[in-house]
């Protein structure tokens, strides 16, 4: 009889305890149903305080840029460049995977 109590009373005490013990007040928390309870103030973090704007390059004149890019070789080097394969990786590709007709609508006829 006792084992019996304890085989089944034992999960059950726990659920209890487990139960009393979350309905406790948490310390040092406000009751969120508690209109009058103090709280901490709001503190607000802008996103944008860390913010830094883009320096890009300082605007050159039309001649200066004209000049630096007939000395790196006009626009044959940007197309030479653009013509280059990719870099070479150790992988090769993937090869596709088979297409699978979806199941039972492959066999429909006129």
């Amino acid at each position: 009889m006792l084992s019996m109590f304890i085989r089944l009373g034992a999960p059950w005490a726990l659920i209890l305890g487990i139960c009393a013990a979350m309905a406790q007040p948490a310390r040092g928390r406000a009751d969120p149903l508690d209109a009058a309870a103090a709280v901490p103030p709001v503190r607000h973090e802008s996103a944008l305080k860390t913010y830094r704007r883009f320096d890009d390059a300082p605007p050159v004149s039309w001649r200066q840029a004209n000049e630096t890019v007939e000395r790196i070789g006009g626009w044959r080097s940007y197309a030479r460049e653009a013509s280059q394969p990719p870099a070479a990786t150790s992988a090769p590709p993937a090869a596709p995977a088979p297409r699978a007709e979806p199941s039972g609508h492959g066999g429909h006829k006129r």
